[in-house]
Order: C-alpha cells, then structure tokens, then sequence
C-alpha cells in the first residue's frame, strides 16, 4: 500500500502554487503581461554579475573532480569558513567554520534545525501570520506547531497571547524576520522581549528552548535600515538562511544553518544535522553554486526595486481605504480585505486579472498577500486595475 499520508496531501495543494498556475494559464489566453500576478515570492531581478563571473571562473579554473564530486556530509570546508567569517564581520559573532551547515536553501535549513532540537510529540511555537510550509517542516519531524495568533495593527509578535502557549513540551520557537507573508522587520524591542520571554521560560520548565531563526530576506529591509540580528539577542539561536533572495538564485537551492556559538551543546548541532541529512536523503547542496555563493557573500542583487514596488502599492491601497501595515522588508505587503472573507475578495479580484493570495493559509484570516516581486512597469499598471476593481466591487467602502 502506498502512503496515505502523502496521497491525503494530494488534496490540499499549496494555494499560492494553484493561483500562480491559474495566473500562467490566463496569461496564455490574454497574455501574461496582461494578468497582474501577485501570487510567488519568485524574485524578479537578476543575480549580481559576481555570482555568474565566479560560477564561470570556477568552472574554467577549478579541478574538475574537486568542483563536481560529493562533498563532505557536513559541508565544504571552504564554503563553512568564508560564511562564518562573513557573519562575525556583519553582526559580531564569533562562528567557526563547524558552526555552519550549508543546506538547500532555508527550507532544507529549517527542517534540519528542527529536527536537530526537537523530539516526536514535542511542540514548535509559531507566530501568525507564518510562512503555511512551516506546517510540513514541524509535521516532517514528528513535532506539533503551535500558533500564536497576529498581532494585525503591526505584525509584530503578540507577547500577550504568545505567554500562555509555552509548556512542557515546548522545545522550539521559529521566527520569521524580515516576514513572510507581512512583510513585518522584527524590531531589536520585539527580539529583546521575546529572548527575555524564552529564557525565563526555559528556567521555570527546565530545559532549554531553542530559537529557529528563518531569514531569507534578511537584506530586504526598506528606510534605510537593516534587520536586527536574533542570535545576538539569544544565545541558544539556529539561523536558517538561504541566498535565494539576496543573490536571486532560488533554483540554485543554496542556504545554511548557523549554529550560534554559545548554543546548548553547539558543538554536537553540526554533526547531528550531518546525520539527519543522511537519513532524510538530503547528502549536502550542490558544489557549483555552493562555491559561487561562498565568493560573494556580501553582494547582493539590486534589491532596490522592490522598495519602489512597496511603495506604489502601499500608497495605492492607503489611498483606496484598506487598512494596511507598512511593510519593513521582503517583498510582501499585506492589506486586510475590504470584507470579512478574504477568499472571496480574491475572487472577486481574478475578475480584473489581478492574482491576490487570501491570508487564510498563513493563519491571516481577513487579510491577504501581494507579493510585488515583478517589474515595477507592471506594478505601475496594475495600480489601474486595483483602483478598478475597488471601485466596482465595493463603491460604498
């Protein structure tokens, strides 16, 4: 018999893949750049030339069967070096190399953290609205997640729901910053407290809680600002990131855990996940673009147009009358719908070619995504269509 777990998944595909495979099919009947697509958080800008001249120099220059045969179950040693150094000079750490871990991307970082810290039937604390992949992460390692409900006028934490969610079978929290879906920057105020909250927490139950820190838009903070750093707030901190977004190589499936250097027993994390990946099949990213990525760490795509993007949507919608947070980072914004079902407003909003996701899935009920990683010419016309269908559908808003 096949499995019945996965076969019962079959029915419940992701919303966001089934609105983006609605989008392409309407784009081949009116054309694409005709259907405002606001449903994947694909980046749209391309990767920085240093990445594509070092996959190239590698290739012209590196030994054939050192760039492309396995690499060490516990990463490249050159890759693991060159990361912890470039953490200790942006955020002051102190990381060595058998501190990091590169995986696939943040998803395969999450899920090795996860399964790291935490045993079947113990429970991950999450905070709404969250990334709805979290689910299969937590459920993947036999964990429960637990949800705190949004904090809708901002997106940060919601300390006065999030105290009564801790217990004994608390063994993890993952956080989202800079937010998918919200677009919300946790604040050095926000991560003070919730290091506070964790250690006091962990004293009166008696063991250490972790914190899973998810940070693939980590240099997609807007004003000028940059997003605080979680493991320099709390100790016991597995940071889960991915170049995905900040070198626009998502198909590339590159990231890493890092470990933080005064973690409960810090030493034995990267050996553990050594061992996870060989059960679960993972068996370490690929070389090539592992090697690129570790040659540029401190470079990034022109990110700056999702700053623009934010901005002309942002302004769109205060000025249509939603109730909107102003977005710190990423490239989300998350308005509420202008009626209590978000589900059907999005449907409503198919009817102008505009591909909304309702908040439902990420916990949000009543609001709903944009993800505005598209050319800001597009983003420009489709503030028309926004105001349109605004205007028709909800004339007494």
């Amino acid at each position: 018999m096949i499995n019945r777990e996965y076969l019962a998944m079959l029915g419940n595909k992701s919303v966001i893949r089934e609105l983006s495979e609605y989008a392409t099919a309407r784009g081949k009947e009116i054309g694409y750049d005709n259907v405002f697509d606001f449903s994947l958080g694909n980046p749209s800008v391309p990767a920085p030339e240093s990445y594509r001249d070092n996959a190239i120099r590698l290739l012209q220059e590196e030994e054939p069967l050192k760039l492309h045969g396995y690499n060490p179950t516990q990463g490249d040693p050159r890759v693991k070096e060159k990361v912890a150094a470039s953490l200790n000079a942006r955020f002051g750490m102190s990381y060595t190399g058998n501190l990091i871990f590169p995986t696939s991307g943040a998803a395969g970082a999450i899920a090795h953290a996860i399964r790291c810290v935490t045993e079947p039937g113990e429970e991950v604390i999450v905070f709404a609205p969250y990334f709805s992949e979290y689910d299969q992460y937590v459920g993947g390692a036999g964990a429960k997640i637990r949800v705190v409900p949004m904090k809708a006028d901002d997106f940060q934490i919601n300390f006065e729901a999030a105290e009564g969610f801790f217990n004994e079978k608390t063994a993890a929290v993952l956080i989202n910053t800079p937010n998918n879906p919200s677009g919300a920057v946790y604040t050095e105020e926000t991560l003070s407290r919730l290091a506070g909250l964790m250690a006091q927490k962990s004293e009166q139950l008696g063991h250490t809680i972790f914190l899973i820190s998810d940070e693939p838009y980590r240099e997609i903070v807007f004003d000028g600002k940059k997003q605080p750093y979680p493991a320099k707030f709390y100790p016991h901190t597995l940071t889960c990131y991915s170049f995905s977004k900040s070198l626009s190589v998502p198909g590339e499936r590159i990231g890493y855990v890092a470990v933080s250097p005064d973690c409960e027993q810090a030493d034995k994390m990267v050996p553990m996940m050594g061992q996870i990946s060989r059960g679960t099949g993972h068996n370490c990213p690929s070389s090539l673009p592992m090697l690129a990525a570790a040659f540029c760490l401190e470079d990034t795509s022109d990110l700056s147009v999702y700053e623009t993007n934010m901005n002309l949507l942002y302004d769109t919608f205060k000025e249509l009358g939603f109730t909107v947070p102003r977005p710190g980072g990423t490239f989300y914004i998350m308005p509420k719908a202008l009626e209590e079902d978000a589900v059907a407003f999005c449907k409503k909003a198919l009817k102008y070619d505009l591909v909304f996701v309702p908040g439902d899935g990420f916990k949000a009920p009543g609001f709903f995504r944009v993800a505005y990683c598209v050319d800001t010419e597009k983003v420009e016309r489709s503030l028309a269509a926004i105001r349109r269908f605004v205007e028709t559908e909800y004339p007494n808003r």
